[in-house]
C-alpha cells in the first residue's frame, strides 16, 4: 500500500503523536501545509485504508465557548501498520 508523500507526512506525525488530540488544523500547522491538503491526506489516504479515523469532539475556546471539532485518530491497524515494509511487499 503506497502512500503519497503528504499522507505520509501526516501519518508519521499522527504516530509520533500517538494518543494527542489533533485536528487537522493543528496538523497542518505543525507541518506547515494547508488544512485542506491534510483532511484530502486523512480522507483518501489514511481513513479509506482503515489506518485512522475522524473521532467527534468539542473543544473550548479562549473565550470559554464551545466549538465541534474532529479529532484525527489512528486505528489500531493505523498504530502497527508500517509504510516502508508495505511498499517492499507490493514491488
Amino acid at each position: 500500500m503506497a502512500m503519497k508523500e503528504t499522507t505520509r507526512k501526516v501519518f508519521e506525525y499522527l504516530k509520533a503523536n500517538d494518543g494527542k488530540d489533533m485536528t487537522s488544523a493543528d496538523i497542518a500547522e505543525a507541518l506547515g501545509m494547508t488544512t485542506k491538503s491534510v483532511d484530502g491526506s486523512v480522507t483518501a489516504g489514511l481513513q479509506r485504508k482503515g489506518l485512522a479515523y475522524r473521532e467527534p469532539a468539542e473543544a473550548t475556546l479562549e473565550d470559554g465557548t464551545h466549538k465541534a471539532v474532529k479529532l484525527i485518530r489512528l486505528t489500531d491497524e493505523g498504530r502497527t501498520f508500517d509504510p516502508d515494509a508495505a511498499e517492499v511487499a507490493a514491488e
